[in-house]
């Protein structure tokens, strides 16, 4: 298995730190608003990580912070009148809930930093013993970035090159611009707690630091998120750490590309910003991920509510494939083309090899759905072509092979509604004269009226039982395996 990491800009070949075991980090929200289209990319993404590390055998610890104290929360509940903690508890329960709905699994460790303030200062402490950071005269406390030798690695960036920027926000109170402040003093109204320089607290990014060393250890496995978030967010979590531990932080970082919206970064401003709960309110979980996932992880996705709508298509049209091959595997009948189904067999097994190998390659997801694809086609070809004589095995196998595939991604499938309705055995009454009480034989019965009806050329009676089934729901949809009576 191959990961790039971001840090040295290289596909490398995954060796956990501890054989069979992955210790994973991936940021969480700030939670102070729903999330919105672009930051569901980078969860989703990381959870469909995290399940083929899973499916390859690998023991996956992942953990995934809420910050529920930043300026943002602050900020939000001063204008709302409200107290910070209940703007935080408010859309911390609704990012657990929009997650669900978004088939996310949840993390195994998902520490919320309002818990972890004891950690924060322990380590806060650890570096101004060791000349990493200092505490200011108005009570805030920085990191030393220059005391860092390393600072600039996560992101590339230089620091003769970050000066640039830095001087446009000076701190007198800094002993030097590119310093990030690790405690912040309190101000009014403000939540706060105690330290040893006085009540105040966290910066943003010493909360993930501490936390990932008192949950996960360090160094880690993985640690994620999107790509705004290598600079300063990352840096300064790794700088933190390596200073404090002196033992590396993450031995492979990984970045999810940004999202844009018809071509264009998503903004309030445009009109084309779209929270997640509202998107999952007109299309499936499932189509989302699967317009998602056929880009790779690493570049630029584009949404469009076409593109969704498309992806909806697509999985009636999979899903479709799978039902009609448990079907006709179901309702086989004569001799099975044994050319036929070991070119089935040998097709399933090329997208399997396939998928495994795109996954197996820096999570291409984008190749795996392609093989599948693919797959469907064939599928499809071969319950033309083999009408009612289909192998049972064959197609048996494809069926499964492919419902496994989106299920490893996290792709439910559309469920059909098998059971036939009882108001069935009313209609076959009223149209055949059927007046037993087993809905499948009434099934049976109105199939055999209506092609009896056909061969006859008895239009209004073939007419008949088509707009009576329509009243109910049903349809009848005729398949080179033969005919059924199925939910419209």
């Amino acid at each position: 298995m191959k990961i790039y990491n971001s840090k040295t800009h290289t596909k490398e070949e995954f060796q956990p730190i501890e054989a069979g075991k992955v210790r994973m980090y991936v940021c969480g929200p700030t939670v102070y608003d729903n999330i919105h289209i672009g930051n569901a990319r980078t969860f989703i993404s990381f959870d469909v990580i995290r399940r083929w590390l899973i499916a390859s055998g690998f023991e996956v610890t992942f953990a995934q912070n809420l910050t529920d104290v930043d300026d943002k929360i602050i900020n939000r509940a001063n204008e709302q009148g409200r107290t910070a903690e209940d703007v935080a508890s408010e859309f911390s329960e609704k990012f657990i809930a929009v997650m669900h709905k978004a088939n996310v699994m949840d993390p195994d460790i998902r520490p919320r930093a309002t818990k972890e303030i004891g950690p924060m200062i322990g380590m806060i402490k650890t570096l101004i013993e060791q000349g990493h950071a200092y505490a200011a005269d108005n009570g805030d406390v920085y990191f030393a970035v220059r005391s860092d030798p390393s600072y600039g690695e996560v992101s590339g960036r230089k620091i003769d090159d970050l000066m640039v920027g830095a001087r446009i926000e000076e701190n007198e109170d800094k002993n030097d611009p590119l310093d990030f402040a690790l405690w912040k003093a309190a101000k009014p109204g403000e939540p706060m707690w105690n330290s040893p320089w006085g009540k105040g607290r966290p910066g943003w990014h010493t909360e993930c630091a501490a936390m990932v060393h008192r949950y996960l250890g360090t160094p880690i496995d993985i640690h994620g998120g999107g790509s705004d978030l290598a600079f300063p967010h990352h840096e300064n979590e790794c700088a933190q750490a390596s200073c404090a531990w002196h033992q590396g932080f993450a031995n492979t970082w990984m970045h999810t590309g940004m999202l844009l919206v018809d071509g264009e970064k998503m903004s309030k401003s445009l009109g084309n910003f779209f929270t997640l709960e509202e998107v999952l309110e007109k299309h499936s979980a499932a189509a989302l991920r699967l317009l998602m996932l056929q880009t790779h992880y690493r570049s630029p996705l584009d949404f469009s509510w076409e593109r969704l709508e498309g992806a909806e298509n697509s999985l009636a049209r999979i899903a479709g494939t799978v039902n009609n091959l448990k079907w006709a595997a179901d309702h086989a009948e004569g001799e099975a083309d044994a050319q036929r189904a070991a070119a089935l067999v040998a097709a399933t097994e090329r997208a399997s090899a396939e998928f495994e190998s795109c996954m197996n390659d820096d999570f291409n997801t984008a190749g795996a759905l392609a093989a599948y694809f693919q797959l469907v086609t064939e599928a499809n070809t071969y319950l033309d072509q083999a009408g009612s004589a289909v192998d049972e095995e064959a197609a048996t196998v494809c069926a499964v092979s492919i419902a496994g595939a989106f299920a490893i991604l996290g792709i439910e499938l559309p469920k059909p509604e098998e059971e036939l309705p009882v108001g069935l055995l009313g209609v076959a009454a009223g149209l055949v004269g059927y007046t037993g009480d087993d809905v499948d034989e009434a099934a049976e019965k109105i199939l055999a009226a209506r092609a009896e009806a056909r061969a006859a050329k008895n239009w209004e009676l073939a007419d008949a039982i088509r707009d009576q089934l329509r009243d109910m729901g049903l349809m009848i949809e005729d398949t080179a395996a033969g005919s059924r009576i199925k939910h419209l």
